[in-house]
């Protein structure tokens, strides 16, 4: 098999979108199918900014786990990383300290099955297959438990994945489980949809988002905010992605700047 299609696992159905290959596409990556990017159109004619929407988002993991590096955080765990694209968490991490461990999280078996094929031979980072709403499962499996030290402080990456939670699952909850389960010291990351900003055109998205494996479900600020109960807010607080601690000013006036919501907490 070569490496151009040993990311591609044979038992992936292509005609059924996924949110991980849509936003890889949104991304511009190459990690997607024709019914991906068939969605991912319809995506941009309900939110025409989708695309500046995904960079920001990608911009923000980065700030956010430099502002982990900073505060001496050197192992992460990355919920729902995706199919990996540059800037990847262990790449940005290194830059502080090379010897950074990261577990990335995801159910997407491409991005699952690409993941592994990047880090087959580093020996710091590794791909978990789980549920983000499975936190002993994530925290308990033996890659985790192999490569960190989980009674360090750990930086929990929850970046664009919360809003496929669904009400019933009691995203809040979740999230109680996953504090439980860090060690003091530790910080939490999350960015999350919203419909507080231009409502009609995220009702058309989330309409669009029902077509793939993964809907989703924008929440509005409060709500996002209760995700990090337990949590010390780092400045600014919970804001639009462009406006947490931004390296340029001018992301403020980018399109899609506050469509989702992010910040930083930190666990005493």
């Amino acid at each position: 098999m070569t490496e151009q299609t040993e990311w591609l696992p044979r038992d992936v159905d292509e005609e059924i979108p996924s949110a991980a290959r849509i936003y890889d596409y949104l991304l511009g990556g190459a990690h997607n199918f024709a019914a991906d990017r068939r969605l991912g159109e319809k995506f941009i004619a309900a939110l025409p900014s989708a695309r500046h929407v995904a960079r920001l988002n990608r911009a923000f993991l980065r700030r956010a786990v430099l502002t982990l590096s900073e505060a001496g955080i050197r192992q992460f765990i990355d919920i729902g990383s995706g199919i990996p694209t540059v800037g990847n968490v262990h790449e940005i991490a290194r830059e502080a300290d090379p010897d950074s461990k990261v577990v990335y999280v995801d159910n997407e078996p491409v991005a699952v099955a690409h993941s592994e094929l990047l880090l087959r031979d580093d020996p710091n980072a590794a791909m978990l297959q789980a549920d983000l709403l499975d936190p002993e499962g994530v925290f308990g499996h033996p890659r985790t438990a192999k490569l960190l030290d989980l009674s360090r402080p750990v930086g929990l990456l929850m970046v664009g994945v919360l809003h496929f939670a669904a009400p019933e699952h009691n995203p809040a909850e979740v999230m109680r489980r996953y504090r439980e389960a860090l060690p003091a010291g530790s910080y939490l990351a999350v960015s999350h949809f919203t419909a507080d900003i231009r409502p009609q055109d995220m009702r058309e998205v989330s309409e669009v988002m029902r077509q793939s494996a993964d809907p989703i479900y924008p929440r509005s600020r409060s709500e996002i905010a209760e995700l990090f109960e337990g949590f010390e807010l780092l400045d600014p607080g919970v804001v639009g992605t462009a406006l947490w601690r931004p390296e340029d000013e001018s992301y403020a006036d980018e399109p899609g700047a506050s469509q989702i919501y992010a910040g930083v907490g930190y666990k005493k």
